[in-house]
């Protein structure tokens, strides 16, 4: 049997095994010898010697790269340490304390801001939310235009009561929503980081809500409006009880609270009405249905009051008393204005942008109240408004002459407000006499502080750094500085050093003209005449009334915290909802100034393509 030689020669095996151990041996040395007369290769001698020390290969294979050893180790090291050092540092950061940096401290003007928004929530009538936050108010007047037969209206629970009272006066009220609205339209990014947006939107509801109920706002038209709930005429000496003869808690009236209502002659009213629903329609544009609502009853009401010509306080005592109109016209531009932005709807625009609409309101007149701005006039406000359209849209022909002028007119009034000018005194502690030594200062003093301060803000927002007075060129931040002085003198820095915030500060009215704040919470129910000894009390009111502005000072400067006197202490909606758009205005100021939103107001105004002019003449030889 022949079998293959691994080493490459032939190899004969016997089947037998006869040879001897020395045939054997001497057989192998022949075939030692034969194996090795031949040169082996590396594989053969690795098979003969065995394991051999391997030496160590200067690159490592990776697969798809070969690297060089030295500095794969080197990676590999550095990957591991680097681990480990984030590890540890990760660990040291666990386990050492944290010590957080607090957000820096609200400006005053926010601080402030809160405040005057919740004397809103304690001069809400009806049944009260829970979280309205006043622990001493409650639930009142529910029973508000209820069990009137015959009457166009269901019920008029809800609304604000206007001051120290429980009367309900639409107009003043209609204004002051007006007002709010147009503060979030413009600064709610400032609402939003001062976390009162929720908050300024649910108290213009509660105001709208009321509003339509005082008429038919489901028709195209009306033949009716509320205009007041309650009543408060004294002069007469009747001695029957009213909202003005009682002193009384609102959640205590147990007396008859009439409505008044008007049906012609209430143009005032039912457009500065309209005003209110149309600019809290843009605030609610986002609910579409609530939005749509408001719009339309702003469309009715307004279409009321240019049908049925006349002011709405020429027809009542109580109205010509406490809340005299001087005129219905600035509320028909300003109502007008608002229903174009919420509408888009161009046939507003073209009513209001007639000349003669401008001449009746008196937009050319001069005077000396010129540029007051107030529940009674608009006219400052809807210039303002108007101007806004011309900085950022620019309609161009045929609304330019007219909106330039309103522009104009706007920067007359605001070189007006400044200290170089004489039109208006100023008190020595630096308050502006808009309203020419008369009692009440602030609510004239806080709404010219707003228009400054918007009106800056609309000129930084057109890349505009100022305007002129005359040959003279005013920076932006003039205006701003009015307003700051302005409002600074209400929250304290004045001569008599009084804050006329409620709750603001450490020094401010304890003795605020307000029923509800002045007679105590106690279960104790004082009637008609029994709450006159808490009117007349001498003690500080047992309740704090967060957030009123009250009346002011007088034209030197001094003030009297004595309940009794309604023209120092006596807060109002009106007063308090300008100072509140000033307010916002101003705060964070250092971080965002003139954050205005420039869009949301035009969100249903179309585009604006301007008509060319009407061609010229023919030529004639």
């Amino acid at each position: 049997m022949y079998g293959r030689d691994p080493w490459g020669g032939p190899l004969e095996i016997h089947a037998t095994d006869s040879a001897t151990d020395d045939d054997r041996s001497r057989n192998l040395n022949d075939i030692d010898r034969a194996a090795l007369s031949r040169p082996l290769d590396e594989t053969q001698q690795s098979w003969l010697l065995g394991p051999t020390e391997q030496k160590k290969k200067k690159y490592v294979d990776l697969g798809c790269i070969i690297v060089s050893r030295k500095i794969f180790v080197w990676t590999v090291g550095t990957i591991v340490a680097a681990a480990l050092l984030a590890g540890f540092i990760t660990l040291i950061v666990k386990t050492v304390p944290r010590h957080h940096q607090k957000n820096p401290p609200p400006d005053n003007y926010t601080v402030a801001l809160h405040k005057a928004l919740k004397f809103f929530n304690a001069q809400k009538s009806g049944k009260l939310p829970r979280h309205n936050n006043v622990s001493w108010r409650g639930n009142s007047g529910l029973q508000d235009g209820k069990g009137d037969s015959g009457s166009f209206y269901k019920d008029l629970v809800g609304g604000y009561y206007d001051a120290g009272d429980a009367i309900k006066f639409n107009f003043p009220m209609a204004y002051a929503m007006t007002m709010l609205s147009w503060s979030v339209i413009e600064y709610s990014a400032k609402y939003e980081a001062a976390g009162e947006l929720v908050h300024v939107k649910e108290l213009i509801k509660w105001g709208t809500d009321y509003f339509l109920k005082t008429f038919n706002s489901t028709a195209d038209s009306i033949d009716d409006l509320v205009s007041q709930v309650g009543s408060g005429n004294t002069d007469d000496g009747s001695t029957d009880p009213n909202d003005h003869y009682c002193w009384m808690r609102p959640e205590d009236m147990d007396y008859k609270r009439p409505v008044t209502t008007c049906n012609g002659g209430c143009s005032d009213l039912a457009a500065e009405m309209a005003a209110a629903l149309a600019s809290a329609s843009i605030v609610f544009k986002d609910n579409r249905e609530y939005s749509k609502k408001l719009v339309h009853g702003a469309k009715t009401v307004y279409q009321f009051g240019r049908t049925r010509r006349g002011r709405y306080s020429a027809g009542t005592a109580e109205s010509a008393k406490f809340y005299n109109s001087s005129m219905y016209w600035d509320e028909f531009i300003w109502g007008g204005a608002w229903l174009y932005y919420a509408t888009g709807n161009v046939t507003y625009l073209d009513l209001i942008t007639k000349p003669t609409m401008a001449k009746h309101a008196g937009a050319f007149w001069g005077g000396p109240y010129y540029g007051v701005f107030s529940w009674d006039n608009k006219l400052a406000g809807a210039q303002l408004l108007l101007s806004r359209l011309r900085l950022f849209l620019s309609p161009g022909y045929p609304y330019e002459e007219i909106l330039r002028t309103f522009h104009n007119q706007t920067s007359i009034v605001m070189c007006s407000y400044l200290p170089y000018f004489n039109k208006f005194n100023r008190t020595r502690g630096g308050l502006i006499e808009l309203n020419h030594g008369d009692p009440q200062p602030l609510q004239y003093a806080a709404n010219a502080a707003f228009l400054a301060t918007l009106y800056s803000d609309y000129l930084d927002a057109a890349d505009t750094p100022g305007w002129y007075c005359g040959p003279n060129f005013y920076s932006t931040n003039v205006l701003r500085e009015f307003a700051r002085t302005q409002i600074d003198y209400i929250l304290g820095k004045n001569p008599p050093k009084m804050s006329y915030l409620v709750g603001f500060g450490t020094k401010y009215p304890k003795h605020v003209h307000h029923r509800g704040a002045s007679i105590p919470k106690n279960k104790v129910k004082y009637n008609c005449k029994g709450g006159w000894k808490w009117r007349d009390s001498k003690k500080p009111n047992p309740n704090t009334i967060e957030g009123a502005m009250v009346a002011g000072p007088d034209k030197r400067d001094g003030f009297r915290d004595v309940r009794t006197n309604y023209n120092y202490t006596e807060p109002t909606l009106a007063g308090n909802a300008g100072l509140v758009a000033a307010l916002v205005a101003l705060s964070g100021e250092e971080e965002a100034s003139g954050t205005i939103d420039k869009n949301t107001i035009f969100s249903a105004v179309p585009p604006l393509f301007p008509t060319p002019p009407p061609p010229p003449a023919p030529w004639k030889p």
